[in-house]
């Protein structure tokens, strides 16, 4: 049995005061396994000071910079995920650690570093998740791109081969069009340039992606040509909507459009021949 002699108790309390001391000058400056003995200390101290005084914001500062280890261990875990650099990943990380910070409890009986952990990790993986995407798509394909990762994967160890989609859906229980889905939505996490150059042969060639992707689209200048045209149907007298209507919209015959009109279908003809050209003139000089 060891015994601790009042001399070796005074020594230990005065250590940790000086400690205390040393977190509320210099508080980065303090050790992980340090921060983990005086931090209810601190926390005892928040719970007794008015929110929003200085004195509080202070305290608390010293609380982060305290644990700040905590986020470099946690944001070390995500070195792989992307290409961000790890100072923005520690700083997305340092926001989880002031919400634990904000919503500890000594009460809790549990440590604050298993109390913040997933706190900081969580809001990491929100940071990847709601940013690294080339596109936006909806959460919940975003979150079943990562159960599809899984279950190929698992498939194609299993197989032997790339699995089908039949294959996926039956194993992640859901709907082969669900799963079909979240494919498509995988192809919007990684974009490429269209100035990239493309690979032939193995070898980096001259063209780039966008020589072999998209196509002019004659349908623009029918877009432009009906905005011009908006006005000059509206100019048009009741007649003549109703003609243009009935030919250009419900596709109804010359023959169709005489008896609901009760003029010959020859009339018809020459009334749509009248309003056409007015309207082709009009476009012309709008032009």
């Amino acid at each position: 049995m060891i015994t601790v002699t009042t001399q070796e108790k005074i020594q230990v309390a005065q250590a940790q005061e000086d400690l205390v001391e040393q977190a509320y000058a210099d508080p980065s400056s303090i050790a992980p396994k340090d921060a983990r003995e005086i931090g209810k200390r601190f926390f005892g101290r928040l719970g007794q000071l008015e929110e929003g005084t200085h004195e509080y914001q202070y305290v608390r500062n010293c609380l982060i910079e305290m644990n700040l280890s905590l986020v470099r261990y946690a944001a070390s875990r995500f070195r792989h995920r992307g290409q961000e650099e790890m100072e923005d990943i520690v700083q997305v990380g340092t926001i989880g650690l002031i919400k634990a910070i904000d919503r500890f409890e000594l009460t809790r009986e549990v440590e604050f570093a298993t109390f913040a952990v997933p706190y900081i990790t969580g809001e990491i993986k929100r940071f990847f998740r709601d940013t690294s995407w080339a596109v936006h798509v909806p959460r919940r394909l975003q979150e079943a791109r990562i159960e599809l990762s899984k279950a190929t994967e698992e498939l194609r160890t299993r197989l032997g081969r790339n699995p089908s989609t039949a294959e996926l859906a039956e194993l992640m229980q859901l709907e082969p069009s669900e799963v079909a889905q979240a494919q498509m939505a995988s192809n919007g996490y990684n974009a490429s340039s269209l100035d990239a150059s493309v690979m032939s042969a193995g070898e980096e060639s001259d063209a780039a992606l966008a020589d072999f992707i998209g196509f002019e689209e004659d349908s623009y200048e029918l877009i432009e040509n009906f905005h011009s045209l908006a006005p000059l149907i509206a100019g048009l007298d009741e007649r003549e909507r109703t003609l243009i209507h009935l030919r250009f919209v419900e596709e109804q015959t010359q023959s169709q459009i005489g008896e609901a009109l009760g003029v010959s279908q020859m009339h018809v003809s020459r009334l749509i021949a009248r309003v056409v050209a007015k309207l082709r003139t009009g476009l012309m000089a709008t032009n």
